[in-house]
């Protein structure tokens, strides 16, 4: 907001939808209003999530002028990304100034679906009737930039994870470079740590853990757990870093910022520093805002930041659908009660005022067949294009079957190939490994079985040995020594009285 749209209200309303937390802002005091209400002198803003919105880059030729850049962005996004004709969707951009490049523009575009907008502020919306800006969450962070928080122009990750979404989101140069929804929010972490558990815990234990518990200090039994699933969103984050440095060509990460809606004492930066080997922080800055000992999550932080740096530093990429009416003057009722009210005035002052308000009429006639002329020729050329377009769409479509169909083919050549030269080379390779550690148990392998049920590789082992014990001891040291590579599954141990054998089968799920 620029310095005399901020002049215009008295207080700033940050909104949550997804949660439908307020905070509102006076001034630098920030503070949580649980019953946030419609007032003219407020001004409303809110977000929404990566994982609400498509975002990509499309160039655009210098050749096509700034009144004309909007239809062409238009018809390239429908164009490249395949969008549903059939939906109007709301596209925003930003220019990206980072890439040379003499005879393109590029841009990094913003697309949502109306309808899921609608249902997002839905609830809100009967609340406090107005919203003056909606912006994608990555975009916020410009912010931390035109604040000087961060004064580096390197590349900088920002990680935020929320109640239900996370997000990535890459900076290099004070600009914005990549963003991407990742599948760990809370409750996608929590359906997660269950799985690894074994077992169904509630929800709210979850969070109260995440918030209260520090792993280096804790003693209890989800300990190993949360450290596996950790592990598991680290590498997933190293996947896209990585992804990022070959598509964007980074040489590499100085900083990354990790953190979370709820507030927690667990160390997370520090375990991803040791992971990733990247200089690591808490994503919790000093915005300078008070807030009376009230945490107050990034993404609100963010939002009252916005509102108070200069419009030429910030993103304008406004999704919202509920905006203001205009004063009176400006709405059409408004101008059809002045006009009467100077007709009144004028019919009482002079005659001649039936003849100018006459003239003013026919031009304004005049004026509305002029416009109508010219959007009715707009019309024509762009249903034309349109036409144009579908015939050579369905060209397309016909052209992409058929290297769908001789990718199939292709695909599952290579899959057998694979098969043959990298699977079964594996499962002996796993034989052998753990060849060695029955023979350091004295069990001896009466049949081995692989097979695949539900996409899991399973490798059964019939194990037989002179003692019990013997088995027990081996799947104990391959339980601890193999941890992390395979899952070990010994439902019972048989004995047969006439070989004086003990019998049991060994189920080696590879992770």
């Amino acid at each position: 907001m620029s310095t005399s749209t901020q002049q215009s209200f008295t207080s700033v309303l940050s909104v949550n939808p997804y949660t439908e937390t307020y905070f509102n802002g006076v001034s630098s005091f920030i503070s949580e209003s649980l019953s946030p209400e419609y007032s003219k002198e407020q001004f409303v803003i809110s977000y929404l999530n990566t994982k609400d919105f498509i975002n990509a880059q499309i160039e655009i030729s210098k050749n096509i002028p700034d009144e004309d850049l909007y239809d062409a962005i238009n018809s390239k996004a429908y164009d490249e990304l395949a969008l549903d004709q059939a939906v109007e969707y709301k596209i925003q951009y930003i220019e990206n100034f980072n890439i040379l490049d003499e005879e393109n523009r590029h841009f990094h575009i913003f697309i949502v679906d109306p309808l899921d907008i609608t249902n997002t502020f839905s609830n809100v919306i009967e609340k406090i009737k107005y919203i003056d800006v909606i912006i994608p969450a990555p975009l916020l962070i410009k912010s931390i930039y035109a604040k000087d928080i961060i004064e580096s122009t390197a590349v900088h990750c920002f990680i935020y994870f929320q109640e239900n979404d996370a997000f990535i989101t890459i900076y290099g140069n004070k600009e914005f470079i990549y963003t991407k929804s990742i599948k760990y929010s809370f409750i996608e972490m929590h359906e997660r740590f269950c799985e690894l558990y074994g077992e169904r815990i509630d929800y709210d234990d979850f969070l109260h853990y995440f918030a209260n518990e520090n792993l280096r200090d804790s003693t209890s039994d989800y300990k190993e757990f949360f450290i596996r699933l950790y592990k598991e969103l680290f590498a997933n984050i190293n996947d896209i870093l990585t992804y990022a440095k070959r598509a964007y060509e980074i040489e590499k990460f100085e900083h990354i910022y990790i953190g979370s809606e709820q507030q927690t004492v667990m160390k997370l930066h520090e375990m991803l520093e040791v992971e990733l080997n990247v200089k690591s922080s808490e994503f919790d800055f000093d915005y300078g805002f008070e807030t009376n000992d009230t945490y107050v999550d990034q993404l609100h932080a963010l939002m009252h930041l916005y509102n108070t740096i200069p419009k030429d530093e910030k993103y304008e990429c406004n999704f919202t659908v509920y905006k203001r009416p205009p004063k009176f003057i400006r709405r059409e009722s408004g101008k059809l009660i002045i006009l009467v009210l100077a007709a009144f005035s004028l019919a009482f002052a002079y005659p001649i005022t039936y003849w100018v308000l006459t003239y003013a009429q026919e031009l304004q006639e005049d004026l509305l067949k002029q416009e109508y002329t010219e959007v009715h020729t707009k019309k024509i050329t762009r249903e034309a294009t349109i036409k144009s377009k579908l015939v050579d769409k369905d060209k397309v479509i016909t052209l992409l079957e058929e290297e769908k169909k001789e990718y199939v083919e292709k695909k599952n050549t290579l899959l057998k190939i694979h098969e043959v030269k990298v699977d079964y080379p594996m499962k002996a390779k796993l034989i052998a490994t753990l060849t060695k550690d029955l023979n350091k148990y004295k069990v001896n392998v009466e049949s081995v079985n692989y097979s695949e049920p539900n996409g899991e590789k399973i490798l059964s082992l019939h194990l037989v040995a002179n003692k019990d014990r013997s088995i027990t001891l081996l799947v104990e040291y391959l339980t601890k020594v193999h941890a992390n590579k395979f899952d070990f599954d010994l439902q019972e141990i048989k004995y047969d009285p006439e070989t004086r054998k003990y019998f049991s089968e060994l189920k080696v799920k590879i992770l």
